[in-house]
């Protein structure tokens, strides 16, 4: 009966730790993990005791992969901007190549309508002639009737 309590508590108290840790890590369950095996690892120290200068060791290790991970960061900073810097030039010479087509394709344009326009013109000039001359005609043939030429 003893040990069920035990097992009811202990399984109680380590449900709200996971609880605990999970939440401190907004919801994160590798972030709860590192956290629990930090607050482990102190809380196993404490136990045992600090050594002098452990602590300034672990400093200076830490200080040095602050650098290595502060180098590595900058690193992968300077490629992105690079990689950016490519397609922002990628970017400006497709931009400059539409335009280029754009403009090119305007004046085409521009040529195929003044070109109908004045297909058009002498279309309507012709029409215009070949009605003004079957209405002269008509008109002389049609005067002949009443005594005109």
């Amino acid at each position: 009966m003893a040990g069920r309590k035990i097992f009811t508590y202990g399984g109680i108290a380590a449900v709200g730790a996971g609880t605990y840790y999970l939440y401190s890590a907004g919801g994160d369950p590798k972030l709860a993990e590192k956290k629990f095996e930090h607050d482990a690892a102190t809380a196993v120290r404490k136990v045992k005791g600090d050594f002098p200068g452990r602590d300034r060791e672990a400093k200076k290790a830490g200080e040095e992969g602050y650098e290595t991970v502060r180098a590595t960061a900058q690193q992968y900073a300077d490629q992105a901007k690079a990689e950016a810097k490519k397609a922002e030039q990628k970017f400006d010479a497709y931009s400059a190549d539409a335009k280029r087509k754009f403009e090119e394709a305007k004046r085409e344009a521009e040529r195929e309508y003044h070109s109908a326009g004045k297909e058009v013109n002498a279309a309507a000039n012709k029409f215009d002639k070949i009605v003004e001359d079957k209405a002269a005609k008509t008109q002389s043939w049609f005067g002949s009737w009443f005594g005109g030429k």
